[in-house]
């Protein structure tokens, strides 16, 4: 007779540590390899006692899931017939040329293409497929084209860590440079001589705090060092303005920016301060003719402005208001082109594209009457120009691009996307409903199911969230979870507290001090849901990843009752821990999201009152299905690990405590589209499975 498979149980090494005066008890800290930077850039590093507990957890979660091994296959076959795999963007205009990317059947990874306008063979420039061949996992960082059109700066990570390998490629040859740049954040800004660039490197921390030039032809070793952060908390970054006139250096945490400038036609000059850091106060620069537009929250611009500055002396005493300040009018972006300025803004959880004729100060917008809908601006590589590119979707309708003449406001639409599988918009109903909070506010809920699915609360539901640093969920097409919608799940998105879905107040009514409001309001959603007979207690399946993935744990905490299941990708479980631990990457500036812990007790004891894995108790929890990547940067592997291990401890019910740690991969799960679909049907067929729908056609 064959025996089941019993969950592994990790040792128990107990530690301790004091801040405050309290001291913590961490009975796991052993699964944090003490060379776990080395492991970031070689896997293979991973201590032997850690990487067999890792290993018998994945062995546990496949045989686990061995029953759904059918139905992952037919769901990964659904996902995978959604995909045109010989796909292509619409080719963008871009000086002499119309660049675009593909994908071939069969493929993996993109492809990335130029012909000229005025006609000729498209030129393969790269093939994401060819490059991933013989390793485990491969990313495109960026590709960036200077400005002759002659070269481009390009990146690449084969480990899933987010260190970058930084090439250059001449494009008449196809052939790269000797020119190599090790340990990069992946992008660059091209100096306007075309001779030398700009990029950004990370330290052993992965913490990007110095920007350097590198001229063609030598090598890293003699790059000129421009910038050096020295405060941890903020990290650099370097780019451009649409104008190409200017190379910005934009430091900054979440709250807080600095700038600096060069002109790009003197790329040896020193950089020179334009906006000095204060702190809570954040700009992002573009430029017009003699003037800066600079988007900013300074002056009590909650939901921001935008100013201008005299390019002679942007200086912040300089600022007049361009577009003023609108409570409730939250901007999202801007982007300044040769006579126009394109700006996104969000009112009501609704985004609207705002045109303005810079030459006359005339304005108007783009807008859609569904209930809940997504726009985006799509690839605009010129300056000059009358034409925007932007998409438009929502949950039913698959995502359309559109070029739009800005001054005649003709529409043409370019492209659908197609589901070669089929699929009939009038089949399914997306509906924006409010949820009403434990303190009386409003929390948008997105919906979509079938026409055909019976709303008497016998319906299982897919809830989603994240409501963390500001990031709003679009009501965007997404063909992956048709897959749930046809075997009768509702599928919902929370639009709660933490992201910017009602404006900037709507994010700092989600964090610090605050924070709990996101994980409430996760909870009010789903009992308006099983209020309104959208579904019914215990019918619920969560899900969430990263930051959401501490939603995931935190509401497991404090409802385990309405969930049936929980799958959290990558989750952010440690908080307490993670934030008392200044070496890890993302530490220091992610205390203003968070607060930091070492220096204020009353962060600490913030912190500690929801950090997932210091309130798990015994109590009867969820199915839970934690998923993880080893080379991950953001959220280490051993966060989810640990928080698995102290469920299994405590747990009182026997539903599933399952953990799959990638091996091979980071933050995001596997790179190639198909592997990914491959883990978004596994985790399908674990909520399936714990709904009891097995045989779910």
């Amino acid at each position: 007779m064959k025996h089941a498979l019993k969950a592994p149980i990790a040792k128990t090494v107990p530690t301790t540590s004091t801040h405050h005066g309290i001291v913590k008890h961490d009975d796991y800290h052993w699964l944090k390899a003490e060379n776990w930077q080395e492991v970031m850039q070689k896997p293979s590093l991973l201590p032997q006692d850690i990487r067999q507990y890792l290993e018998a957890e994945n062995i546990f979660t496949k045989s686990q899931l061995a029953d759904t091994e059918a139905l992952q296959k037919k769901l990964f076959g659904e996902l995978k017939g959604r995909i045109k795999e010989d796909d292509s963007s619409v080719p963008a205009p871009h000086g002499p040329y119309l660049y675009s990317s593909s994908f071939v059947t069969g493929g993996q990874y993109p492809r990335f293409s130029r012909r000229l306008k005025t006609g000729g063979d498209e030129v393969l420039l790269f093939d994401g497929n060819a490059l991933a061949k013989g390793v485990e996992y491969f990313s495109f960082g960026g590709i960036v084209i200077s400005l002759d059109h002659k070269l481009a700066a390009w990146s690449f990570d084969n480990k899933g860590s987010e260190f970058y390998e930084l090439r250059v490629r001449d494009l008449t040859t196809g052939k790269d440079l000797p020119d190599v740049i090790e340990n990069s954040a992946g992008g660059a800004i091209w100096a306007a001589d075309n001779k030398s660039f700009f990029y950004t490197t990370q330290d052993d921390n992965h913490r990007p705090l110095k920007t350097w030039q590198h001229v063609l032809g030598t090598t890293q070793a003699d790059d000129r060092l421009v910038y050096e952060e020295k405060d941890t908390g903020l990290f650099t970054g370097v780019g451009a303005t649409s104008s190409q006139k200017f190379i910005l250096i934009d430091i900054h945490d979440h709250d807080t920016s600095e700038i600096w400038l060069m002109d790009a036609d003197k790329p040896f000059s020193n950089p020179r301060l334009m906006i000095p850091r204060t702190e809570k106060i954040e700009a992002d620069v573009e430029h017009w003719n003699d003037i800066f537009l600079i988007k900013t929250n300074a002056k009590g611009a909650e939901d921001y402005k935008i100013v201008e500055a005299p390019v002679s002396d942007p200086r912040p005493e300089n600022w007049t208001d361009f577009i003023p300040h609108r409570s409730g009018v939250f901007i999202i972006s801007m982007m300044v082109l040769k006579n126009w300025m394109v700006r996104m803004e969000r009112e009501n959880a609704l985004p609207r594209i705002v045109i303005r004729n810079m030459n006359t100060g005339d304005e108007h917008a783009i807008a859609f009457d569904e209930e809940a809908y997504s726009l985006g601006i799509g690839e605009m590589r010129e300056f000059d120009t009358d034409t925007l590119r932007f998409s438009y979707s929502s949950m039913t309708t698959p995502t359309q691009v559109y070029d739009y003449n800005m001054q005649t406001r003709e529409r043409v639409l370019r492209k659908t996307q197609e589901v070669p599988s089929g699929h009939v918009i009038a089949d399914y109903v997306t509906r924006r409903v409010q949820a009403t909070g434990h303190d009386g506010v409003h929390i948008p809920v997105t919906l979509l199911y079938r026409k055909t699915t019976k709303l008497d609360g016998s319906a299982p539901l897919w809830l989603y969230g994240y409501g963390s640093y500001g990031i709003s969920l679009p009501a965007a097409f997404d063909s992956d979870v048709l897959s749930l919608v046809d075997r009768g799940f509702v599928y919902a998105m929370a639009h709660i507290r933490g992201g910017q879905e009602k404006g900037r107040q709507w994010y700092k009514s989600g964090k610090l001090e605050h924070k709990t409001n996101t994980f409430k309001d996760f909870i009010s959603a789903a009992k308006y849901l099983i209020e309104a007979k959208f579904t019914s207690q215990g019918r619920i399946i969560a899900e969430g990843g990263s930051a959401g993935g501490m939603l995931m744990g935190a509401v497991a905490n404090m409802a385990p009752e309405i969930f049936g299941g929980i799958v959290a990708g990558v989750p952010f479980v440690d908080v307490l821990t993670t934030m008392l631990d200044d070496t890890l990457p993302l530490t220091p500036p992610e205390w203003p999201e968070w607060g930091n812990p070492i220096e204020s007790k009353h962060a600490y004891q913030t912190i500690a009152s929801y950090s997932p894995i210091d309130n798990v108790t015994a109590q009867a929890y969820p199915a839970i299905f934690a998923i993880g990547g080893l080379t991950d940067p953001r959220v280490t592997y051993w966060e989810p690990a640990k928080w698995v291990a102290t469920l299994r401890r405590k747990n009182t019910s026997h539903n599933l405590m399952l953990l799959k740690i990638n091996m091979g991969a980071g933050h995001g799960g596997a790179s190639g589209r198909f592997d990914s679909l491959k883990e978004e049907a596994e985790q399908y067929a674990f909520g399936l499975k714990v709904m009891g729908m097995l045989d779910a056609s």
